[in-house]
């Protein structure tokens, strides 16, 4: 059944890229594309791009199989008028049973729109690291540690009713959320690679945003393996799985 099933995948784009990745890799739209392409393999799937800082219409929930959120260098947590948008517009995809996927701020969003906390943490986890999973964790992804680019400070501090916590690490507890058919998101960012993160970490080191140790340990562990292509599959899983699921009910 699943193989005549065509998939429309919204892209809510939450940022625009520091120069030097928007310069070498793309917006956001042409970088999830890229790892969502991937992700999907040979499903049939149609992208659309949404951006939610300039405050473009959202998605038809009635045309969308899933919406997938990006990261962002802004606060999710904020007051902005385009993020209190997107948040009551998160919600209200979550009631009318469409699947969303958060990536980083997407998770923070999707955490903040099922009344959870959102705000700083107490330091920033950055580069290539691994994340401890949980009971619920390990069956989703069929390990026991996850290892995955990070770049953020900002956290989610308690678990929304309704779903799991999918792992954590020393720095931030709740590192991803899940609800069969209806959420998923982690709090890494599975669509950089080595070369986007040291863009990244270049950019704000110049910036002073890191120090100097910070930028060197972050750049030795830019190029390890992670765990990338099996998050990707994971999503689309859920994707697929969600799909499936309100066909046959």
């Amino acid at each position: 059944m699943s193989d005549n099933i065509h998939l429309n995948v919204a892209i809510l784009s939450c940022d625009t890229p520091v120069e030097s990745v928007l310069t070498k890799y793309g917006d956001y739209f042409v970088i999830y594309k890229e790892f969502l392409r991937q992700a999907f393999g040979d499903m049939k799937v149609t992208f659309s791009e949404h951006d939610m800082v300039e405050m473009e219409p959202f998605p038809d929930l009635k045309n969308v199989d899933a919406m997938i959120m990006t990261g962002s260098k802004h606060d999710a947590w904020s007051d902005a008028p385009w993020i209190l948008s997107l948040t009551n517009h998160i919600q209200q995809a979550l009631t009318h049973n469409v699947p969303v996927v958060g990536i980083c701020f997407g998770h923070q969003i999707l955490a903040r729109a099922l009344g959870a906390k959102v705000g700083r943490g107490d330091s920033w986890e950055i580069s290539v690291g691994n994340v401890d999973l949980t009971e619920s964790g390990k069956a989703l992804f069929g390990k026991d540690t996850l290892s995955i680019q990070q770049m953020h400070r900002d956290i989610v501090f308690t678990l929304p009713e309704g779903c799991v916590n999918l792992g954590t690490s020393p720095l931030c507890q709740v590192q991803g959320l899940y609800s069969p058919h209806k959420l998923l998101s982690v709090q890494g960012h599975p669509e950089y690679h080595e070369g986007t993160m040291n863009c990244i970490l270049e950019t704000r080191h110049d910036s002073g945003v890191f120090n100097d140790d910070l930028y060197k340990d972050a750049k030795s562990r830019a190029g390890n393996l992670h765990d990338s292509l099996l998050i990707g599959r994971v999503i689309s899983k859920f994707v697929l799985d969600a799909k499936v699921a309100r066909l046959d009910g």
